[in-house]
């Protein structure tokens, strides 16, 4: 079998749905962590990358909130909000 990486894969996460759910668990997520003195773009970005829930504090249930959705759906809507700024903002 020859691998060839020159083809674009295309990703794709169905639904708005998915997008509204991961803004609201974000935002909730965000917020408990900040309310319990943690940096939240450290605490989420470590579990981003590991996986690993022990980063997501357990107040206001945001430890549970966060594992509903798989984190490529968190990922694409962050990388999506934050393209759209990027496009508005011309950054």
């Amino acid at each position: 079998m020859q691998d060839n990486h020159e083809e674009t894969v295309l990703f794709r996460v169905d639904g708005e749905e998915v997008d509204n759910q991961a803004r609201k668990i974000l935002t909730t997520v965000y917020q408990a962590l900040k309310e319990k003195g943690y940096n939240p773009l450290n605490q989420l970005v470590g579990y981003l990358l590991s996986g690993d829930p022990a980063y997501i504090t357990s107040h206001q249930n945001a430890r549970s909130l966060i594992r509903q959705l798989e984190r490529d759906e968190l990922l694409e809507e962050i990388v999506g909000v934050y393209l759209e700024l990027a496009e508005k903002n011309k950054l």
